[in-house]
């Protein structure tokens, strides 16, 4: 497994916007906010908080796996699970557009699933041809 294949720059940018989402929310009472005052109000008490945890610490190890091209495909799984998670919960009842037509809408994790969907498939449809038929 290369260190720069041709995925590189996407593992770095992935691995930017997942630290981005993830560190500085550990710092600034951000994680600890998302966890009591959202997740708790919608009925994950008194679980949210460590849930709102362990999507930033799984954000956090996404980006090193990603940073190091080491166990992509679990890293990506997970990441996607979460990602769509959030649509659902956060991002679907804003409509589609981050920023411009909206505020905090779904188009951005879309991109980002569409990223981790590379990760989790790299070869394509190649890949899925090689596979001998059954």
């Amino acid at each position: 497994m290369q260190f720069f294949n041709n995925h590189f720059i996407l593992r770095i940018a992935a691995a930017i916007i997942l630290i981005m989402h993830s560190i500085p929310g550990m710092f600034n009472n951000g994680i600890n906010d998302f966890g009591n005052l959202y997740l708790n109000s919608i009925g994950f008490a008194p679980f949210g908080l460590y849930l709102a945890w362990a999507i930033k610490l799984s954000h956090a190890a996404a980006a090193i796996c990603f940073l190091a091209n080491r166990w992509l495909k679990p890293a990506a799984i997970i990441s996607t699970c979460i990602l769509v998670a959030g649509i659902i919960m956060v991002h679907y009842p804003e409509g589609w557009f981050v920023v411009g037509g909206g505020r905090n809408g779904m188009e951005f994790n879309f991109l980002l699933i569409a990223v981790m969907l590379t990760f989790i498939f790299p070869g394509g449809e190649k890949q899925n041809a090689a596979a001998p038929k059954q």
